[in-house]
């Protein structure tokens, strides 16, 4: 079972800065659909960026321009670089890789790439106005 664990989160100001990260037990991120989602209270959970098996990005409107998603695969880390953060950021943040055993499709379809995939424990992220 490979496990994922995200670190970075915090508390900032509207404006403010933070890096998360998200080191897997394995070498998961090559190669397979990962990406980052977020859930606010009261909201339902929602793809921030993806990365399919060809590295290409998607990212959701709201962080284009802001948000940039890397990896280094040496150190089995995943990594999410959010620039001029809002208050609507807050949230848990969530990194999610899938299960090659399970997701064998090419493209990473946006609706089930993650559907029993890989998930971190999650961490918040808090941005005050």
């Amino acid at each position: 079972q490979v496990q994922l664990v995200e670190s970075g989160g915090g508390s900032v100001q509207a404006g403010g800065s933070l890096r998360l990260a998200c080191e897997a037990s394995a070498y998961i991120f090559s190669g397979n659909c990962v990406g980052w989602f977020r859930q606010a209270p009261g909201k339902e959970r929602e793809g921030v960026v993806t990365i399919d098996r060809i590295a290409s990005t998607t990212y959701a409107d709201s962080v284009k321009g802001r948000f940039t998603i890397s990896q280094d695969n040496a150190k089995r880390t995943l990594y999410l670089e959010m620039n001029d953060l809002n208050p609507e950021d807050t949230g848990m943040y969530y990194c999610a890789a899938s299960d090659p055993r399970r997701y064998t499709a090419y493209v990473c379809d946006s609706g089930s790439w993650w559907r029993n995939g890989y998930w971190g424990q999650g961490t918040q992220v808090t941005v005050s106005s």
